[in-house]
């Protein structure tokens, strides 16, 4: 199906005009009740349509007794209502509901429900509809002001989701958009029944609004299919896959969470390495890899034969010797500047216990020589001299600021400005990482929270710690050298 097409059919689920939602109380409160609720909250522009055998109104919406009474065909409908009454419920729909999620358990992940799981998948053709899950916890789109979750940020962005875990689709939006992610969509599919994650994969690829595509998935039904999709994107968009299952005792907890084969690993990493898609261990280095892609735009020179050196800077000696570590686990390299750099480095004059070497190594009274302008004047030298691959700035905020108490109470934002300006004076194509560390401690976070808005809106990908940078740097060039692979 070309892209304008497959744009075209899965709109409905992005943008919906009208949504049904089926299991609301009109005595009590629950999920579906509250699901309302979260939409008109959310900004949702549409007809909402709650659906109940017996009431006239829910939550002060007019309510129907079936989805194929609604005055106006459903575009999307959230299904919250106990598994066995699912299938005759879709089964009345009389083709008038584009897309569902169902959300209920007791299908297909456990044995007693197997033959429900089926019976399901004929009522939705029967009555022609196309649905998500069953046990998944529903769909988010800021663009169409969709949301299953409380708290979600209603910007949208270009990260789309995949998520075959209801509850980790919520970690993604929530911890996501703390660490500065937005979305084009966060779609839990659950048992994948119908719809799974090769349709909303072809979707994401032609989505022009989607730029990174995430997948958590437990098993592909249609893995020949799955592949194939990836294999004919090329790389145009990235792909990062967080893949649950991957043990065995892990593979025996997937099937009895969706009730799907988990497949052996050994089968995912040949999928990434003839693909390009990122393989990502746990939920902290798949947001690392997201942040990266939003913010950075893969270049393939960083790839080539003379890629220069990768520069850590910042404040922590010990920090900056597990960095190192920590960069070259995953095959990135810290090297020592050539000795030229290290002279015209140490003859700025610096204070005492400032290594010039790589890891430059800048302690808080460094920092804070002549209002922060020779740290500024440091990093225009290492730009200069040295063909960088990547810089990474990284503060120890609880030193920095507990140091320069009545200094420059301004130094930090004022370096995350100094690098946008020596990023935008230069070739612009070397990466630019930020990190900033605390000591979790609210006066400290709540600051740390501005210089990280700071940095995002200045374009830097931010982190927490260096370790994090590795892992998002290491996605990077993942696919940046499967590009570079594809034009050679």
């Amino acid at each position: 199906m070309p892209d304008a097409e497959v744009c075209e059919y899965f709109a409905p689920l992005f943008t919906p005009r009208a949504i049904a939602v089926v299991g609301a109380s009109a005595s009590g409160d629950n999920r579906a009740n509250g699901f309302i609720r979260q939409q008109i909250s959310f900004g949702f522009k549409g007809a909402v349509y709650p659906i109940h055998p017996t009431a006239m109104e829910i939550e002060g919406h007019k309510a129907y007794p079936t989805l194929a009474d609604t005055p106006t065909p459903i575009d999307y409908a959230l299904i919250a209502i106990p598994a066995a009454r699912v299938p005759d419920t879709l089964r009345a729909a009389n083709n008038r509901v584009r897309f569902a999620h169902v959300l209920a358990s007791g299908f297909g992940e456990v044995e007693s429900g197997k033959a429900l799981q089926q019976d399901l998948v004929a009522a939705a053709n029967e009555g022609g509809v196309r649905f998500f899950g069953p046990n998944c916890n529903g769909g988010y789109s800021p663009r169409g002001g969709l949301t299953f979750t409380a708290g979600a940020s209603d910007e949208p962005g270009g990260v789309g989701i995949i998520s075959q875990s209801g509850g980790l689709g919520v970690d993604i939006i929530r911890r996501g958009q703390e660490r500065g992610l937005r979305f084009s969509g966060v779609m839990t599919v659950g048992n994948c029944a119908d719809l799974g994650p090769s349709d909303l994969l072809a979707f994401y690829l032609a989505d022009p609004n989607t730029k990174v595509i995430g997948l958590y998935v437990e098993s592909i039904a249609d893995g020949r299919r799955f592949f194939e999709t990836l294999r004919r994107a090329k790389g145009r968009k990235p792909v990062i896959i967080l893949k649950g299952g991957r043990t065995a005792l892990g593979h025996a907890a997937a099937v009895s969470h969706t009730g799907a084969l988990a497949g052996d690993a050994r089968v995912w990493h040949a999928l990434s390495r003839q693909t390009g898609a990122v393989l990502t261990g746990d939920l902290e280095e798949f947001i690392d890899a997201a942040i990266t892609f939003q913010m950075v735009p893969p270049n393939t020179m960083n790839v080539r034969g003379d890629q220069g050196p990768i520069a850590l800077f910042g404040n922590g000696g010990g920090v900056g010797v597990l960095a190192v570590d920590a960069f070259a686990e995953r095959h990135l390299q810290v090297r020592a500047f050539s000795k030229d750099t290290q002279a015209r480095l140490a003859a700025v004059g610096l204070p005492p216990g400032t290594s010039v070497a790589n890891p430059i190594d800048v302690p808080a009274g460094t920092l804070a020589a002549k209002d922060g302008k020779i740290v500024e004047s440091m990093m225009e030298m290492i730009f200069e001299a040295e063909t960088l691959s990547a810089f990474v700035l990284h503060l120890n905020l609880t030193v920095v600021w507990s140091h320069l108490v009545g200094t420059n109470d301004k130094l930090v934002e004022n370096l995350i400005a100094a690098a946008a300006r020596i990023r935008d004076e230069t070739s612009g194509e070397r990466t630019i990482q930020i990190v900033l560390r605390s000591d979790g401690r609210e006066d400290i976070d709540s600051r740390k929270r501005l210089c990280k808005t700071l940095a995002l809106e200045s374009g830097f990908p931010v982190y927490d710690e260096l370790a994090n940078a590795a892992a998002g740097l290491a996605a990077l060039r993942f696919h940046e050298t499967f590009l570079a692979s594809l034009a050679e």
